[in-house]
C-alpha cells in the first residue's frame, strides 16, 4: 500500500470512529423533522431468493432514497 492510499484509509477510519462516538446516524434518525415523515417501503431483498449483480441497483436505491429525504428535512423511519 503506498503512502497516499494509507492516508485515505486512515482518514476513513477516523471518520468512522467519529461517527460512532458522536452517534451521527442515530442523530440523523432522531432529529426534528420540519417536513414530517417520509415513508419508504422496502420490499423483499431478492425476488428469486438468490442475489445477483442486478440487485446492486435496488440496493443503491434502498440506501440513497432514505438518506436523500432525511437531508431534505423529513424523518425516514428505517425498518427492514
Amino acid at each position: 500500500m503506498d503512502q497516499s492510499s494509507s492516508f485515505f484509509v486512515q482518514s476513513e477510519l477516523e471518520v468512522l470512529a467519529f461517527w460512532d462516538r458522536a452517534k451521527i446516524f442515530e442523530q440523523s434518525v432522531e432529529k426534528t423533522a420540519p417536513h414530517g415523515d417520509y415513508r419508504f417501503y422496502d420490499g423483499p431483498q431478492f425476488a428469486t431468493g438468490t442475489p445477483h449483480y442486478g440487485n446492486i441497483v435496488a440496493s443503491i436505491i434502498k440506501a440513497v432514497v432514505p438518506r436523500f429525504w432525511t437531508m431534505k428535512g423529513y424523518r425516514v423511519d428505517r425498518r427492514w
